[in-house]
């Protein structure tokens, strides 16, 4: 049972998953800069009060990670003045277009039939694969951004679990993270003030019965296995941490230093 985790950050109101991940200690001794790099969920319905909490961050980036679907059942993210933002989808529009419409209108059956019997989590596992696997153009252009210039960033996706969660592991990976540290602030997006709202378009009871929701749970979890099927797959498919990183995400060892530099106190 996810337990209700005290928010030290402010309280946004149409913003979900919003933290800072300053803090963070490296394996040699260093810990990540507060104030340079952020993430949430998507920020379309922010409200005035969000929206000015945001433009005070001195953002220069924001990198959404949704997809033309999500953006158009969401909507665009709302306009901070000055802030550059990036649309790097990390996955396809066309992938799992049924599998997710019938996780918002599937009967009981439907849902067992589609996600019983360790049929969600298996699944979640296979995407986070994929996106370490088929995604290393979009992490190696977040990385080299955040090198460059692209700092204070905020990275985001529908929720801030998935994709969001996966790429700031990336970047918290490239910087020498503790991989404990990573895991740890992956998993934050449990606590019930961040967790993203489950759709369903039915709205008796039995749409959200308590059997409804634990098979949706894998969907809408941040699980550790997850992200760690995620690393092993990168460490397996390249032979390691830094050989993923440079070979995989072409992130060579001056950029990665510079990186280092821009993000590390």
């Amino acid at each position: 049972m996810t337990q209700q985790v005290p928010s030290t950050e402010p309280e946004l109101t149409g913003v979900r998953n919003f933290r800072d991940v300053g803090g963070l200690p490296t394996v040699d001794g260093r810990r990540v800069r507060h104030g340079v790099l952020f993430r949430s969920g998507h920020l379309a319905h922010a409200t005035e009060q969000d929206t000015a909490f945001l433009a005070s961050l001195g953002l220069h980036t924001v990198f959404d990670f949704r997809n033309a679907a999500d953006q158009k059942l969401e909507g665009p993210d709302v306009a901070l003045p000055g802030v550059r933002n990036v649309n790097l989808p990390l996955s396809d529009p066309a992938d799992g277009t049924e599998f997710w419409k019938m996780v918002r209108d599937g009967d009981l059956d439907q849902l067992r039939a589609i996600l019983d019997g360790g049929k969600g989590a298996d699944r979640m596992i296979a995407s986070y694969r994929t996106m370490v696997t088929e995604r290393t153009a979009e992490h190696s252009q977040v990385l080299h951004a955040l090198a460059e210039d692209s700092v204070p960033a905020l990275m985001h996706c529908a929720a801030g679990k998935d994709r969001a969660g996966l790429s700031i592991a990336v970047t918290l990976l490239a910087l020498g993270v503790e991989r404990d540290a990573i895991v740890a602030d992956y998993l934050e997006s449990n606590a019930l003030h961040r967790r993203y709202k489950v759709r369903r378009s039915g709205t008796s009871p039995a749409a959200r019965s308590p059997e409804v929701m634990e098979l949706l749970s894998p969907l809408f979890d941040a699980r550790a296995e997850y992200l760690t099927a995620a690393l092993e797959t990168a460490e397996e498919t390249w032979g390691g941490v830094d050989a993923y990183l440079e070979r995989g995400l072409r992130l060579a060892p001056p950029v990665r230093e510079r990186l280092r530099e821009r993000l590390l106190d």
